[in-house]
């Protein structure tokens, strides 16, 4: 069987005919069907509106259909922000492919309005030509002139620039579900349902998983799950039905984007949780969680609760300092000890993670970033706390800083974290971030061979001789590859030690005074984290360029995104992202010495731009962000242009 391959032109031509074809065939009444490469859908609403259940729903349909995607849920830090205001809008961005892609997307394609304050908000986001849906039963004078409309947008042509599609989602749904038995308020909470369905049918998504996770969801109250279905399939059968919406969209699954493998949708938390559960499975350990609620990191509490089934145990305690102390308590007894936190809660743990410095007790800290200082911006994403887990506590108390750089990766950075931990005995800090934290992608799930091991040996019996020839355990005598001091486990027959906070004798273990001893044991705590093995900076590097951008954590991504962009445009630039940031990996002096210009984008003023100098006297160029918002590629593609160019 042989194939002929026409060319460019003979190809334009052929598909030319075909959609003429096409047109021509389509019988009177069915619709249009347009093939897209990629899709980037914002739905916004108030934060009682359901929009992060929407957008879930909506993934988690995109990802057992085979796209890539990426999200950004985007929402108040109030619990109920006020009705109809700008502060209380609730955003969910998905963006979603037949390839490889990065980041949720720098603008959506099509704008799911609830009411007019979701409009105002992220109108300015959406390009020229982009579609809005606009739920036209919230329009009301009063609620208009809430957020500043003095007019109506849809009647005064400020939307002409747009494809407008004006649903009486609110009107629909009630209509839909007279038939339910519900009250009118109790039917105008499944709009966001209708809305659903709708954009379902629009890019033809699965309906099944929907349907059955209402049915769940709402096991106990059957008459909410139905009412919610039948707003779904109202949804769905308006969009079949309505001459308003002509066209609807077809993104081929992204075949060729993963290796082979089994996937599911998985967020930075959700992830991190299954991570942490692994290397407990690995290490042979007890998992123990201690932890203070916190946003962005509650979550991860949440889940871990619900595996008592591997050995879990989770307390949730009365403040951030008991629940490291704990956590420390559980690492001291033989457990792999993890407490989790944001930015706020590690400058109330600082003493007790020193004090883990000090007894060399492996513990992860996870410290899932958010914008400051204070209390700051609980549901919004910075990075802002690298210096912070570089230095902030008092004495000299180093600590190894291991950080993700997607969603999924965060099982990985946190299976890392524990190797670290357990060979090393020693607290590691984990910096995740909100975007990461709350946003999802597709995940392979790996097969247990592929795991690592982290099984450690605890002491059994004494490890050190006497002069006299008496065998004594020495709690602080080190193995010399890693300078690890021996676990020993309380209640093993003679290996009682003291710990305390109180500096400790080298090899006895004994409090000590002494400042010859107070010098060594600093500097050996420092020479053990300065040894840890970490694997080298890769640099992305197709074209011997002269400039790299130097990443770390979450805005890999978006530094991706924005590089694939240059090259494409015959720019050439080099890449490097770094998951170690104490101790950084071994060559990576190196790797910056070779280029003329290293750019460091960072959600912060220049944290790690500030090492990067410090450490390899390389003129490190910034560029910083600190708005609660990841970085757009477009937006970083410029600024490394002109660095490139500069």
């Amino acid at each position: 069987m042989t194939s002929q391959v026409s060319s460019p032109a003979e190809q334009a031509d052929d598909e030319a005919d075909e959609a003429l074809v096409g047109e021509q065939r389509r019988p009177a009444g069915e619709k249009e069907v347009r093939r897209l490469d990629r899709v980037i859908i914002r739905f916004a609403g108030d934060s009682g509106d359901g929009m992060q259940l929407t957008g879930d729903r909506f993934t988690s349909e995109t990802a057992s259909f085979g796209n890539d995607l990426s999200t950004l849920p985007n929402f108040p830090a109030e619990i109920r922000a006020p009705a109809g205001t700008l502060p209380g809008v609730s955003s969910f961005q998905l963006h979603f492919a037949d390839h490889d892609i990065l980041t949720p997307g720098d603008a959506p394609n099509v704008l799911v309005a609830m009411n007019p304050a979701a409009l105002k908000a992220n109108i300015a986001d959406v390009p020229r030509g982009g579609e809005i849906i606009v739920n036209t039963d919230e329009f009301a004078k009063r609620a208009m002139a809430k957020v500043g409309y003095d007019t109506s947008p849809l009647d005064d042509g400020s939307l002409q620039a747009y494809r407008v599609h004006p649903v009486p989602l609110t009107t629909l749904t009630v209509e839909a579900l007279k038939e339910h038995g519900l009250s009118r308020k109790e039917a105008e909470r499944s709009k966001n349902m209708f809305a659903l369905g709708l954009l379902s049918w629009m890019y033809h998504r699965p309906t099944e998983g929907t349907e059955t996770f209402l049915r769940t969801k709402f096991a106990k109250k059957p008459q909410i799950a139905e009412a919610n279905i039948a707003a779904f399939r109202a949804g769905w059968n308006f969009g079949e039905t309505t001459e308003d919406f002509a066209v609807s969209y077809e993104v081929a699954p992204a075949s060729k984007a993963f290796p082979t493998g089994t996937y599911r949708n998985i967020s930075g938390n959700l992830a991190l949780s299954y991570g942490l559960i692994a290397a407990s499975k690995q290490a042979d350990l007890p998992l123990y969680l201690g932890s203070y609620p916190i946003t962005p990191a509650s979550d991860i509490l949440h889940e871990l609760s619900k595996h008592k089934n591997f050995g879990v145990r989770t307390f949730q305690a009365e403040d951030e300092i008991a629940g490291i102390g704990a956590a420390l308590g559980a690492a001291f007894g033989g457990a792999l000890g993890v407490t989790t936190t944001s930015g706020p809660g590690v400058a109330l743990k600082s003493e007790t993670i020193g004090l883990a410095v000090s007894l060399e007790l492996p513990l992860l800290i996870v410290d899932i970033q958010r914008g400051g200082p204070s209390t700051g911006l609980p549901t919004k994403t910075e990075q802002a706390d690298l210096l912070q887990a570089m230095y902030g506590r008092n004495g000299e108390a180093p600590v190894p800083i291991v950080a993700p750089r997607t969603p999924g990766d965060c099982f990985d950075a946190a299976l890392e974290a524990a190797r670290i931990a357990l060979a090393y005995r020693t607290p590691v800090l984990l910096l995740s971030d909100g975007y990461l934290a709350n946003g999802s992608e597709p995940w392979r799930i790996p097969d247990i061979d592929e795991l690592p091991d982290l099984r450690v040996q605890f002491a059994t019996g004494p490890n050190h001789e006497l002069a006299d020839g008496t065998e004594v355990f020495w709690p602080y005598k080190r193995d010399p590859q890693t300078l690890a001091r021996p676990w020993a486990v309380p209640g093993t027959p003679g290996l009682e030690h003291r710990i305390g906070g109180i500096e400790k004798q080298d090899g006895t273990g004994n409090i000590s005074y002494d400042p010859a001893n107070h010098d060594f044991m600093v500097r050996t705590r420092q020479a053990k984290i300065d040894g840890i093995e970490v694997d080298d900076v890769a640099v992305d590097d197709p074209h011997s360029a002269t400039t790299v951008v130097l990443g770390w954590g979450s805005t890999y991504g978006p530094i991706t995104a924005a590089v694939r962009r240059l090259r494409t445009a015959g720019l050439p630039i080099a890449q490097a992202h770094l998951r170690h940031l104490n101790p950084f990996p071994r060559n990576l002096g190196e790797v910056l010495g070779r280029y003329q210009k290293v750019v460091v984008p960072e959600m912060n003023l220049g944290q790690l731009a500030t090492l990067i100098r410090a450490r390899y006297l390389v003129d490190a160029k910034s560029y910083n962000q600190v708005n609660g918002m990841p970085f757009k590629a477009e937006q970083l593609a410029e600024a490394l242009k002109e660095a490139i160019n500069d």
